[in-house]
């Protein structure tokens, strides 16, 4: 009896598997996975032409990537996986020359007193090279 019952329901089970109100119930919950430096608009903002190696790191953090092969170059990376939808990722890059930073690169840009420019919630993929103006005395 209870195997026919079975047989009976399981066309109308396997109907409903392509629905996706009735496939969310059913999917395993999958966890938010963030990875790397998280580096904002503001962030980017309190560097300044000249800032040691130090005043960087204290501004914005521990770099992910310090590369032996390029000792006068910092990469900031970070990537943000929702549990559903597409990955995001950000990436920065800050050089240095004579321990000093000279510019700032990347995908996250602050905002410019020259051209009032400011980056969005999402940037757009791409990369772009920022030079830090010089501030004024």
């Amino acid at each position: 009896m209870l195997t026919r019952i079975l047989l009976l329901s399981l066309p109308l089970l396997t109907a409903c598997s392509n629905t996706p109100e009735v496939t969310s119930y059913f999917t395993p919950y999958r966890v938010d996975v963030r990875q790397g430096n998280f580096v904002t608009q503001d962030m980017v903002a309190r560097l300044k032409p000249g800032m040691t190696r130090e005043q960087v790191r204290f501004a914005l953090g521990t770099p992910l990537v310090a590369d032996m092969f390029h000792a006068d170059r910092w990469d900031y990376v970070y990537r943000f996986q929702p549990g559903r939808g597409e990955a995001q990722s950000r990436r920065l890059v800050v050089f240095f020359e004579d321990g000093k930073l000279v510019r700032v690169g990347g995908d996250v840009v602050a905002e410019t007193a020259a051209g009032k420019e400011t980056a969005t919630a999402a940037p757009a993929p791409g990369s772009r090279v920022i030079e830090v103006p010089a501030s004024a005395k």
